[in-house]
């Protein structure tokens, strides 16, 4: 049973009696749900004497709720051209009981030309179509007020009513008519919002607005199938609307009909039943009852309880169905406890051995609920149990302040560094763990970078740290002791990202398409001749990002020549001498870590016909830039 201010059951104390809290209502309980119970535990204490009972409270339906229609009047329009047999669908009454005081039959007051039958969706839900059972004639008589009675078969029956107003109509030759009269769609509950399910297709042989057909719902759908699914009325798709969840409705059957837009029209009628496929999109949950008065998740124990001691209540559960809804559970942490089935998905957790807490006081277990689905989903539940002097002295850290030192590009789960605190109380008093206090770094919490073993103050990464992110990452542990008034201290840990070589570096300018540049030359340049100017970047820092540059193949004529440290390309001939109208050459910028990175670059230097060939004067040493970060770029094009 859920704990709540006003629980539906109470059991008293003294004697197990068990009485009602509060007014039952099944129909709010388990809405249309054939069996409804109230299950609960009870449990005898102290638990040295433990007895578990497993109470199960059948709720009985009373016939306490009349068939209800939700429109008092529905109006309907049928053509006097009507065939005799032509069925009309009609709303729908509710009652929310169930069995035989739930809604039973229809019936229709006495007339000539109408009639009713009485049929079953595939959720057991009743519902009536109208029949014309006598030839129309609007002449004779254009309209009919009939009662439409909805009954149960409870003790004592119940019934609800509403009128159906007909008017009959001057006729339209021809009804669209469906390419199917139902439709049966299997969709998976996972399934996005906005998918197409069917198409729908209905044609009439008539012309103009006669022949046109517009697509809707049938006026007595109910509003959940309004909300989660839509019609387009102009081309019959069905479009799923919002997500859909097996374990709250497994089927939907939905009434459509198409219209043609001319005076007088007769709609027809197709019936689509939508069967919702469960995937394993539940995780198990766990629900773990210590039983005992302070933390949520910490069970206290005496170390003189005996063997097979209660510990703790365990059920599990998962809202999916067949194969993805059976839980396997288990224990796992220690031999000194052990995981035991009481009924169904219903476990105890009990000591499998004596304890000694001058040998261990303290105990984390974890309870794993795995279900069957494949893929397979499952939950995972912490908690510690406590072994049970003053306490008077804090947790002491070794030192205030710890600096460490990490390459970047770890891997998640890299040991980091260990903290350690002592605390000279004994037992409870004296028993430290370890947190990691909540802080944020670029927007994200700090148990997002590192973690803590609370048992020994181990620091692990959480994930691949990269220095251009980040390169210092601080963060506060703190210790507690285990006494009832718990006392703590904070240490500061600084951790520096140390770089690596993992950036390679990036040629600037001149821009490339495809590693390659254009660059044109004078054709009566000198010796000497400024080229181009190559500039570079490089993520990395230090050493790593220090760049040089290098010719290295096109260039075995000796035609060119390159300052390393400044990349700059100049020629080493008379430009005028050589013989060819284009030379192709490859450059190299290459850092200085290790191993080393490099980017290439091809240029393809053209030679064109200029006189025009403008000083440039030399650069002296202080106006040279350095590659510490970056290449400075000089380009001289003619």
């Amino acid at each position: 049973m859920q704990r709540g201010s006003t629980p539906l059951l109470l059991v008293r104390e003294e004697d197990g009696e068990i009485s009602i809290g509060e007014k039952i209502d099944r129909e709010l309980l388990c809405q249309k749900n054939l069996n409804c119970t109230i299950e609960f535990d009870v449990i005898t204490l102290p638990t040295e004497h433990l007895q578990l009972f497993h109470v199960e409270v059948e709720v009985l339906d009373i016939n306490d709720n009349s068939p209800q229609f939700s429109r008092s009047v529905i109006p309907i329009e049928i053509s006097e051209s009507a065939a005799v047999g032509t069925r009309i669908h009609l709303d729908s009454a509710t009652d929310p009981d169930v069995a035989e005081n739930s809604l039973h039959t229809y019936s229709l007051s006495q007339n000539e030309h109408f009639d009713i039958e009485v049929r079953t969706r595939t959720d057991g839900a009743k519902y009536a179509e109208l029949i014309v059972v006598r030839e129309l004639d609007r002449e004779i008589q254009s309209s009919y007020e009939l009662q439409l009675l909805a009954s149960d078969t409870g003790v004592p029956p119940r019934s609800g009513s509403t009128l159906l107003k007909i008017s009959i109509s001057d006729s339209n030759d021809n009804s669209p008519v469906f390419e199917e009269q139902s439709y049966v769609i299997h969709l998976q509950e996972n399934s996005p919002v906005g998918s197409l399910l069917l198409d729908l297709n209905a044609t009439d042989p008539d012309e103009g607005a006669n022949g046109k057909v517009a697509y809707s719902f049938s006026s007595h759908v109910s509003p959940k199938i309004l909300e989660t699914f839509k019609m387009n009325p102009e081309n019959g798709h069905l479009i799923l609307l919002k997500p859909l969840n097996f374990e709250v409705t497994k089927s939907y059957e939905i009434d459509v009909q198409a219209q043609d837009l001319g005076p007088n029209s007769i709609p027809a009628h197709c019936k689509i039943i939508i069967k919702v496929v469960d995937v394993n999109d539940n995780k198990p949950e766990i629900s773990i009852n210590l039983m005992t008065q302070g933390k949520e998740e910490v069970a206290y124990i005496s170390e003189g309880a005996a063997k097979d001691t209660f510990v703790a209540l365990v059920r599990v559960q998962d809202r999916d169905f067949g194969l993805n809804g059976e839980v396997v559970c288990k224990l796992h942490g220690h031999g000194h406890f052990k995981l035991q089935k009481t009924y169904e998905n219903n476990y105890m957790i009990l000591t499998n051995a004596t304890l000694d807490r001058e040998k261990r006081s303290e105990y984390s277990l974890t309870v794993i609920a795995e279900d069957k689905g494949i893929p397979s989903l499952s939950t995972i539940k912490h908690f510690t149990v406590q072994v049970l002097d003053e306490n008077d002295n804090p947790p002491r850290f070794q030192k205030n302040r710890y600096e460490i030192f990490m390459s970047e590009n770890n891997y998640p789960g890299a040991y980091i560094t260990s903290v350690m605190a002592s605390d000279p109380d004994l037992g409870e008093n004296g028993h430290v763990t370890y947190t990691i206090l909540e802080s944020f770094i670029l927007g994200s919490s700090i148990t997002t970078y590192v973690t803590i073993d609370p048992s020994n103050g181990a620091i692990y990464a959480l994930r691949t740290f990269d220095h251009e992110d980040i390169n210092r990452i601080a963060f506060v542990v703190q210790a507690r002791d285990g006494g009832s008034y718990q006392l703590s201290s904070n240490t500061t840990v600084v951790l520096t990202v140390i770089d690596e070589n993992d950036n390679a570096p990036v040629i600037v300018v001149p821009a490339l398409h495809n590693h390659t540049s254009e660059i044109s030359i004078p054709k009566y340049a000198e010796l000497g001749y400024l080229v181009t100017a190559i500039r570079a970047t490089d993520r990395d820092s230090g050493i790593n990002s220090e760049l040089s540059c290098f010719i290295v193949s096109g260039n075995e004529d000796n035609i060119f020549t390159m300052d390393p440290k400044k990349c700059e390309i100049y020629t080493n001939v008379t430009m005028e001498d050589f013989p060819h109208q284009e030379i192709e050459i490859v450059v190299v910028v290459q850092d200085k870590g290790s191993p080393q990175l490099n980017a290439k670059a091809t240029f393809k230097c053209i030679l064109y016909e200029s006189l025009d060939i403008l000083f440039q004067p030399t650069p002296t040493a202080s106006s040279q830039p350095t590659l510490s970060h970056f290449i400075a770029i000089y380009m001289n094009c003619s």
